[in-house]
């Protein structure tokens, strides 16, 4: 009888060993302890302070008055002329104990997962030429994620620095106060494009919620801006009024199937010199799947980056030669009468032998005012939801009352 062989392991073009391979207690620990002394605010996690949290209202909410009902009958039974004792109070001591234990366990189970986790990332940082840190607080960056709320926090980043910067990080910001706070959790991927862009989002179709967008933000329709092929399938695309031509320059057909490809249930956000990638989970994770999928989304993307680092905004470089011309009829009157001066320098450069400007000189780098920022929109979607809730909720007491109005009328 043949013995059926184990699957071969998958293999990933990139180092994943370190996600998956055993790890040993006293090295975690080591690493925890180092961790601990570069970053003092990643002392403990968001989710252990939770699982306390949690415990102490358990113990609150549930003991507490179990406590104060044994102790009204142990002093009731004193005043008859009983004695009072301390055996009526051992099951709450018990029940207090056993509580208290187990709040302990967990706690202690997710800081030693949170240590493990923490661990394998940087290992796994480490062989694939990133660096990883645990959090940081309000990261400065300009997408539209970054801006919004209170407690905002990215954890868990990896950073690789070549061939240029690009960050994987978890997010989350929190809104609203009281019974109404919400907390809002992403996962993003940040690349520095190295030239200023126009503000352009993708707003992914496949990931869109019930009544619109599952995006912070809203955009202005005017600003929609429809492609060739099967692009509007996938992505709602969203650029500045009068940067259409410079936004199908980016999107060129070979760009647009790269991102149907890759990034399709990803959203996209241009802005500035950077080019982020949302998601509403998270993307820094133990699954080498998740990775093997960012890490193909963003190569696929990389060398295109190239090609766009070659834009330059036409108003911008009008603007420029405009005022070039404007201080050079201004400097020449000037200059013809005035006396040559020593350069203060220990080599002397005059205008003649001067080198000729590269010939592949494409303009200043930048976005005139009207391409930086989107123009935000109306999220009529949710008006109307909002709309229909009110009505199937007053609505009956209305037409209730309009009919009581009506009887009553001669």
């Amino acid at each position: 009888m043949s013995i059926p062989s184990s699957p071969a392991p998958r293999t990933f073009p990139f180092e994943a060993r370190p996600l998956l391979e055993p790890v040993g207690k006293r090295e975690v620990q080591r690493f925890h302890e180092e961790l601990k002394r570069r970053f003092p605010a990643a002392r403990m996690s968001a989710v252990a302070i939770v699982f306390l949290v949690i415990g102490g209202v358990i113990i609150l909410g549930a003991v507490i008055p179990v406590v104060v009902s044994v102790a009204a009958i142990a002093v009731t039974t004193s005043a008859d002329g009983g004695g009072f004792g301390l055996l009526p109070l051992l099951p709450v001591l018990f029940i207090v104990g056993v509580v208290g234990l187990l709040v302990f366990i967990l706690v202690r189970a997710n800081l030693g997962r949170t240590k493990e986790r923490r661990y394998r990332l940087d290992r796994f940082a480490r062989a694939n030429a990133m660096t990883y840190r645990p959090t940081l607080p309000a990261p400065r960056l300009p997408g539209m994620i970054f801006d919004r709320g209170s407690g905002r926090t990215a954890s868990d980043l990896l950073r690789g620095e070549h061939p240029r910067f690009v960050e994987f990080a978890n997010y989350q910001y929190t809104t609203g106060s009281g019974k109404q706070q919400t907390t809002h959790r992403w996962g993003y991927v940040a690349i520095h494009i190295g030239t200023p862009l126009p503000h352009i989002v993708l707003d992914a179709v496949g990931n869109n919620a019930v009544f619109g967008s599952n995006l912070p933000a809203q955009f202005a329709k005017a600003q929609r801006l429809s492609l060739e092929g099967d692009f509007d399938r996938y992505f709602t695309l969203y650029c500045p009024e009068g940067y259409e031509r410079d936004a199908l320059y980016l999107f060129t057909p070979d760009v647009m199937a790269r991102f149907i490809d890759h990034a399709a249930q990803l959203d996209v956000e241009i802005v500035d010199e950077w080019l982020f990638l949302y998601t509403g989970r998270p993307v820094v994770t133990l699954d080498p799947g998740t990775w093997a999928w960012l890490f193909s989304a963003v190569s696929a993307l990389m060398d295109k980056l190239t090609q766009w680092q070659r834009w330059r905004d036409d108003r911008l470089a009008a603007e420029a030669q405009a005022w070039a011309q404007h201080d050079a009829r201004a400097v020449a009157p000037a200059a013809a009468g005035a006396a040559p001066v020593s350069a203060p320098f220990p080599f002397h450069t005059t205008a003649s032998a001067a080198p000729p400007p590269p010939t592949d000189w494409l303009g200043p780098k930048g976005v005139a005012q009207p391409g930086r920022r989107l123009k935000g929109g109306v999220p009529w979607a949710l008006i109307i939801a909002g709309g229909i809730v009110l009505l199937s909720f007053f609505g009956p007491m209305l037409l209730g009352l309009a009919g009581m109005l009506v009887s009553l009328a001669p």
